[in-house]
C-alpha cells in the first residue's frame, strides 16, 4: 500500500503562504527568509549534492552510525516496529537504516513539505521491498498529527528526525518541538535524533561555505524562485553568499549580501524594499550541539531516558529517546 495521507494544499493556496512568508520576513531587522522554502525541486537537489561534498560530513557521519548501530537501536523497541521521518528528504538515510536493521516493517511513514523529496524517497523505500509507505506533505507539525493517525494498532513506534534538522532551531523552539513529538508517541515508542556537535570553526565554515560553491548556489536559489513564482526582481549576482560561526550562540549562520545599493520589487505581494551595500539576508541556522546537551533537552522534553552512538571524531551524535 502507498498512499498519501491528504490530498496536497492547491498551488494558489501555497504560493499565498509564499508570498505571505516572504514579505513578512524581509521587513524583520535583520532581513530574513524562512529556511523551509529553499526545498523546491531544484533546491532539493543541490541540497543532495551538498550532502555528497567532502566538506560536508554530516550525511556521511549519520549514515555510518545508523548502519553500524540499527539493530541496537531498534533493540528495546516492542515488535513490530514501525517507522516515520520528520523531514525524509530524498530518504537516503531511512534506506541506510531500514536495511542494516535486517527486519521487516510493516509500515513507514515520511514526512516533508517537498513533494520532489517525497517521490524520491517513496521510490527508493518501494525498490527496498518495503510494502506500506504512508506519503505526508506536511510541516513537522502537521506531519505529527498525521503520524499519530497512521500508525498501525500494535507494536511500537519509531520517530526519525536525522540530518542535525533539530540545529534548524533556536533553542526554545526546538525544545518545544521536542515536547510536541513527546506527546505523539505511546509509552515503549521512540524518537531517534541526529545531532551535529560543535566542531572547529573553519571546519564548520568549509561545510556551509565550500570551495566549489554549491552552497552559494543552494542559498541564492532562494531569490531564483521568489523571482520565477513571485514575480521577484532579485539580481542573483547581486548578493554574495556568507556564512559565519556565531561562537555565543553555537550556530553557523547562512547570510545573503548585498553587494550594492539596489531596489527589489515583489510582484505578487505588492512589495518593495531596497537594500543598502552590505545590508543581509538571512537565511537559516544551524545550532551545533554538546553530546550531553542532546540528552538533556530530550529528558527535559519529558522523554524518560536515552542511549547515544557517537562517531569516533566526536563529530556526530545519535540519540535515542525513550517514552
Amino acid at each position: 500500500m502507498i498512499e498519501s495521507s491528504a490530498a496536497r494544499p492547491s498551488d494558489a493556496a501555497l504560493r499565498e503562504a509564499f508570498v505571505e512568508d516572504v514579505c513578512a520576513y524581509l521587513q524583520r531587522s535583520p532581513r530574513q527568509l524562512p529556511s523551509k522554502y529553499f526545498y523546491d525541486a531544484l533546491g532539493s537537489s543541490l541540497f543532495d549534492a551538498i550532502c555528497r561534498l567532502p566538506w560536508y560530513r554530516i550525511t556521511r557521519s549519520e549514515s555510518a552510525l545508523l548502519s553500524r548501530h540499527a539493530r541496537h537501536i531498534l533493540g528495546p523497541l516492542a515488535r513490530p516496529v514501525s517507522l516515520a521521518e520528520l523531514g525524509c528528504g530524498s530518504g537516503e538515510k531511512l534506506v541506510v537504516f531500514a536495511s542494516a536493521a535486517g527486519e521487516p516493517f510493516p509500515s513507514i511513514q515520511l514526512v516533508d513539505i517537498s513533494p520532489a523529496a517525497l517521490d524520491t524517497a517513496r521510490d527508493r523505500l518501494k525498490a527496498l521491498g518495503v510494502r506500506s509507505i504512508v506519503a505526508h506533505h506536511a510541516t513537522y507539525v502537521d506531519g505529527l498529527e498525521r503520524i499519530a493517525r497512521h500508525r498501525p494498532g500494535e507494536g511500537s513506534l519509531l520517530v526519525l528526525f536525522l540530518g542535525s534538522n533539530i540545529g534548524n532551531f533556536d533553542p526554545p523552539v526546538a525544545g518545544e518541538l521536542l515536547v510536541r513529538i513527546r506527546r505523539t508517541l505511546h509509552e515503549g515508542d521512540a524518537l531517534l535524533i541526529g545531532h551535529d556537535l560543535v566542531k572547529p570553526e573553519r571546519e564548520l565554515l568549509l561545510a556551509y561555505d565550500d570551495p566549489l560553491r554549491v552552497t552559494a548556489a543552494f542559498n541564492r536559489n532562494l531569490l531564483r524562485r521568489i523571482n520565477d513564482e513571485l514575480g521577484g526582481t532579485f539580481d542573483l549576482a547581486g548578493f554574495a553568499h556568507r556564512a559565519v560561526w556565531n561562537a555565543v550562540e553555537r550556530r553557523v549562520e547562512m547570510h545573503l549580501v548585498s553587494r550594492r545599493h539596489q531596489h527589489v520589487r515583489i510582484a505578487a505581494g505588492s512589495f518593495e524594499l531596497t537594500f543598502e551595500p552590505d545590508e543581509y539576508i538571512w537565511t537559516e541556522s544551524s545550532h551545533k550541539y554538546e553530546a550531553s546537551q542532546a540528552l538533556d533537552e530530550g529528558l527535559a522534553a519529558g522523554f524518560t531516558g536515552g542511549e547515544q552512538w557517537i562517531d569516533a571524531d566526536a563529530r556526530f551524535a545519535l540519540t535515542r529517546l525513550s517514552v
